[in-house]
């Protein structure tokens, strides 16, 4: 399964976001629902073990509730991955939070990532370089800022391919004050090995 730790997002910041979405040439917008702030991806695990041993490291992950905020917005142009995004003001509990989840990954066993950890949160797909239309949209909306919204937890996504857009789906919640709990239909035992569906 694919996998990727993430901050799921406040209706209220769901609902700024997508706001943002019109009818331009070439872009392709995410569903609102699956926007999300990644922490670390993670990538494909077939192995239970090590499944078990993410559940573990996650779990272990300490820290303390805090907000985020969405921040401008901006363009990602790397082949086969071009992006619109919405940033994220940065802040030192973000930052703790994703360095402690890293480096609980590579206890784990996990190689570290490479890629230094920028957060933002993805909203659209480009089919081509960004054109007239997609940089006055950016112009047009750099300035966006949303209210702070308390974060209590974050989450282990496992994602789908579709044709149509991304599917993701929580296969646990860890909240920031210890443990693990369970989203609906998921049985997760706190403390327990294979606390999530495999």
């Amino acid at each position: 399964m694919r996998l990727f730790a993430a901050l799921d997002l406040s209706g209220e910041h769901r609902r700024l976001l997508s706001s943002l979405r019109r009818p331009i040439p070439g872009v392709t917008w995410y569903p609102p629902e699956t926007y999300h702030l990644t922490l670390r991806f993670i990538g494909d695990i077939t192995s239970r073990p090590l499944l078990e041993e993410i559940d573990h490291a996650l779990a272990s992950v300490e820290g303390a509730a805090f907000a985020i905020e969405p921040s401008g917005v901006g363009i990602s142009t790397l082949p086969a991955r071009a992006r619109l995004w919405a940033g994220v003001r940065p802040s030192d509990a973000l930052a703790r939070l994703q360095s402690r989840i890293e480096t609980a990954l590579r206890r784990a066993g996990l190689p570290a990532e490479k890629k230094r950890f920028q957060p933002h949160i993805a909203l659209a797909a480009l089919g081509g370089a960004p054109d007239a239309e997609t940089i006055q949209w950016m112009q047009g909306h750099n300035l966006m800022r949303g209210t702070p919204a308390t974060i209590g937890h974050f989450t282990l996504f496992r994602s789908h391919r579709s044709h149509d857009a991304p599917v993701y789906e929580s296969c646990a919640e860890y909240p920031f004050s210890g443990g693990i709990s369970a989203p609906a239909g998921m049985s997760v035992m706190p403390g327990e090995p294979g606390g999530f569906a495999f």
